[in-house]
């Protein structure tokens, strides 16, 4: 019966914290990588995970909360390529490549001189089965407070996303809210940290996003699709972790590029193969004109 394969593992504590707090991760990081995708921020987010590394082992080393470590060192590593960025010749791609690698090579080191009972190697990779009551409480509270900031920001970042221009002429700050998404994106990182590790939070704050970028040129329906989407596939990445008795995390990404996979071949506007079924004869391409926001107006 289907739904023995579906409640089984609900039976079990670990499953359940594992589900709740990779959904609630996977949320939050999928709405704020509608964000990051249309900015152009990818890279940004890749820097920002694995920046915060140092700041977990530190935190664990002096007995604090992981979240406070990692978030430390996040906006650190925001700061710090804004500076490099602002007072030098250096680009920002290059900035980011090189706070990053040296944040998360610190990090590698921290860890093999350590002294530890625990593994500290579950920074690295994720322990999403090895979540506490006490870290799905900390992670409720950071998703909650970043998930309050994008929707109670949207229409302001969304603004400064397409049109900064347009936003400063209005009297909204372009480099305020550009701050802002930053600050959340280091948040959001934390977050995403125990659901799958250091190495794969780039890929939660960004295939959700560049999904829902191909299978529609609205961002508000962008904001839907993606933490919907991602929810879903990481449902049944922990599923499948659980019946094939596989690492959780890796799983919930490997779904998710599953279905970036699809979206890529078959949606039907932006897909390499939908786009083809879309305009053989028969359908009216007039009004795919006329609702396409990018030729509206």
């Amino acid at each position: 019966m289907i739904w023995d394969w579906v409640l089984e593992p609900l039976q079990y504590d670990f499953m359940v914290r594992a589900l709740a707090t990779t959904v609630i991760a996977a949320v939050v990081c999928a709405l704020l990588s509608c964000w990051l995708v249309v900015v152009g921020w990818s890279l940004m987010g890749d820097a920002v995970s694995h920046a915060v590394l140092p700041g977990v082992v530190i935190a664990y080393v002096l007995g604090a909360p992981f979240a406070l470590g990692a978030l430390v060192f996040g906006l650190l590593a925001v700061g710090s390529i804004g500076v490099i960025r602002g007072t030098s010749r250096v680009k920002e791609d290059a900035a980011i490549g090189i706070v990053f690698s040296t944040l998360f090579a610190f990090g590698l080191v921290l860890i093999s001189v350590t002294p530890s009972q625990t593994d500290l190697n579950h920074i690295i990779f994720g322990n999403i089965l090895g979540v506490s009551q006490g870290d799905l409480l900390q992670i409720v509270v950071l998703a909650a407070i970043a998930f309050a900031v994008l929707i109670i920001k949207r229409r302001d970042l969304t603004l400064y996303a397409f049109d900064p221009t347009h936003a400063f002429a209005i009297g909204l700050s372009p480099r305020l809210l550009g701050a802002l998404l930053l600050g959340v994106l280091a948040l959001t990182a934390v977050v995403a940290l125990q659901v799958v590790g250091v190495v794969l939070v780039v890929a939660m704050l960004i295939i959700p996003g560049a999904t829902a970028h191909l299978l529609t040129d609205r961002f508000g329906r962008m904001l839907v699709i993606a933490p919907v989407m991602s929810a879903l596939c990481s449902v049944l990445g922990i599923y499948l972790s659980y019946w094939i008795d596989a690492a959780s995390g890796g799983l919930v990404v490997v779904v998710q590029g599953c279905v970036f996979g699809l979206a890529y071949l078959f949606a039907p506007r932006q897909g390499v193969l939908g786009r083809r079924m879309w305009r053989r004869p028969g359908h009216n391409s007039a009004k795919i004109e006329q609702n396409d926001p990018k030729t509206a107006g």
